[in-house]
């Protein structure tokens, strides 16, 4: 069996982009390892969500952890960066955010965790961080050498298949499902990758309902009645029932359906 390390930004995120193949890998016998460069400090949060005097991060993190525990996570580590906001907000310019870390102090954090663990497939972001936020493009950076740094690789960038998002929000807006109504009409033409681009492709359907469970379990940022978890079940299976990845090593042509192909 191999070992997985996956690289993720904010708590959340390795719910939304990869609960699926992080809960399916489990299940196959492969050891899962979650790393989280932020606590997410700046995220929204619905006045009355937290105890008086309760910090944001520390609720995240206990909901990365049950999050983790839900899809069958081995070990969780946090790299210990503040969240950095959203592009052009003051929070990317704080010294001790994400974005403006050292990339090789960064890299060496991680690839310590990478190298203890012996991991045989690191997973990072897209060179865009799939949709333009800073600390995503972060974790492409810092991934991508603390791989190098470790010798792993196996590196896959995590992305979203644009085109098949594109014809899922259609078939949504087509089906009279309500969705968000101030949605940038561009929006899906920055958002991951085009489908050409996309070497692997996981079916994670038959773990959809663990995905789901992980995803509201970050329920600071997912509430029950959030657009993904308001879904009707086929419509929740429609966008979030596949994820996909661009192997960085891949030979021209290469279609695939597993991180773990050719591992032994």
């Amino acid at each position: 069996m191999a070992t997985l390390v996956t690289f993720h930004a904010h708590p959340d995120d390795e719910s939304i982009a990869m609960g699926g193949v992080m809960a399916k890998a489990s299940d196959e016998g492969h050891r899962v390892v979650l790393v989280v460069a932020t606590r997410g400090e700046h995220g929204e949060v619905e006045d009355g969500f937290l105890a008086e005097g309760e910090p944001l991060w520390r609720r995240r993190e206990q909901e990365t952890r049950a999050s983790a525990a839900i899809l069958g996570v081995a070990r969780v580590e946090f790299l210990g960066y503040v969240d950095s906001g959203m592009i052009g907000t003051p929070e990317n310019d704080l010294p001790e955010s994400f974005w403006q870390a050292d990339v090789e102090e960064a890299a060496a954090r991680l690839a310590a965790i990478i190298t203890e663990e012996g991991a045989d497939v690191v997973t990072i972001y897209d060179e865009h961080g799939q949709y333009g936020h800073p600390d995503h493009i972060q974790v492409h950076r810092v991934g991508l050498r603390a791989a190098e740094l470790a010798g792993t690789s196996r590196v896959y960038m995590n992305t979203l298949n644009r085109d098949h998002l594109k014809r899922s929000f259609a078939a949504l807006e087509e089906s009279g499902a309500e969705v968000p109504d101030d949605l940038d009409p561009d929006f899906f033409d920055i958002l991951g990758e085009p489908e050409e681009r996309i070497t692997t492709t996981v079916d994670i359907r038959p773990w959809l309902a663990r995905k789901r469970a992980s995803m509201a379990a970050h329920a600071s940022q997912i509430s029950e009645t959030s657009f993904f978890l308001a879904m009707a079940p086929e419509q929740f299976e429609q966008s979030f029932g596949y994820e996909w990845f661009i192997r960085c090593d891949a030979e021209p042509g290469l279609v695939e359906s597993d991180l773990f192909t050719g591992l032994g």
